[in-house]
């Protein structure tokens, strides 16, 4: 038997559901894993809508990892489609690792009962292990052992790189015997309009307060490749009610300008190349509950 055909039938693949509540480090634990930022992270709860599919390429594995929106009780139509999508990455997933908050363990029944429909590996993350005594983890540890819910239960803090390390050997544990899904030099399936217009959200998130973030989403009208020359990349920042475009513009646009430069910022960080970007605001009245602005800005099939 050649060498490289021992390392076919040695090689494993698989998909990687990574779920929870709001604001439990579900991003930050991605992109830890990734090594690289591939979801946008801020301090407000939902920051994620989309299930971001991030690539972890290894000599011996391939995790394809869903970076779900957090599990919430939906009051329009667009939190129940990320819902929806929460559900669709468990049933997907060879693997569901389910996030929660060390600080304040909690884990939806919902999920609970996903789970125990579905013979596939489960793990308890307990993030955020660095705000704690660790004496104060291993009684978490014990309660949930003891439950019989989970294959494996890892505490880990995301944000200073700990346990992230024992969490990618777990993973590779349980994966299964597969030949990669995807090429492996890719990190992600998403062309670079998706991230970009997800790095202008962000800077929305971190900017605004209240329900301005929740209210917007971004579209990109133009992402235009100029060899020797800046990118030109055009957006439109799309608000739920016509009274939110001057929050979001300020007097005489200088938020929005604001906005724009540290956005600009970031995209050139990630494309590792130079952009011109310019941000308009448009009002779409209730978006978030209209069926077809949905569907025409990828937030449902």
């Amino acid at each position: 038997m050649n060498t490289d055909t021992r390392h076919q039938e040695l090689f494993k693949a698989g998909y990687v559901a990574l779920v929870g509540k709001p604001n439990v480090g579900k991003s930050t634990i991605l992109n830890a894993l990734l090594g690289q930022k591939i979801s946008i992270i801020t301090p407000k709860p939902q920051t994620t809508r989309h299930r971001v599919l991030g690539i972890l390429n290894r000599e011996l594995f391939q995790a394809i990892f869903l970076d779900t929106p957090g599990l919430i009780d939906p009051r329009y139509k667009l939190q129940h489609y990320m819902v929806q999508k929460v559900h669709r990455a468990v049933a997907d997933a060879d693997i569901v690792i389910v996030i929660a908050d060390v600080t304040a363990v909690s884990v939806p029944e919902s999920l609970i009962k996903e789970i125990g429909k579905r013979n596939t590996a489960c793990f308890l993350v307990l993030n955020k292990c660095d705000l704690i005594n660790r004496n104060e983890v291993l009684p978490v540890i014990e309660s949930f052992s003891e439950k019989k819910i989970f294959d494996e239960i890892i505490p880990m803090s995301a944000l200073k790189g700990e346990g992230v390390d024992e969490l990618e050997k777990t993973i590779e544990q349980y994966l299964p015997y597969h030949p990669p899904y995807y090429p492996t030099d890719i990190v992600s399936e998403h062309p670079e309009r998706f991230f970009v217009a997800e790095l202008i959200r962000e800077q929305v998130f971190f900017r605004y307060s209240e329900e301005i973030p929740y209210s917007t989403t971004v579209q990109i009208l133009e992402f235009k490749e100029q060899e020797g020359k800046k990118d030109v990349i055009r957006a439109e920042i799309i608000v739920d009610r016509e009274s939110q475009k001057p929050i979001l513009i300020g007097k005489g646009g200088k938020k929005l300008k604001e906005l724009g430069i540290a956005a600009r910022k970031q995209i050139e960080l990630f494309l590792d190349r130079p952009v011109y970007l310019e941000l308009f605001v448009k009002s779409r009245d209730k978006w978030r509950d209209d069926e077809q602005w949905l569907k025409r800005l990828g937030y449902r099939d």
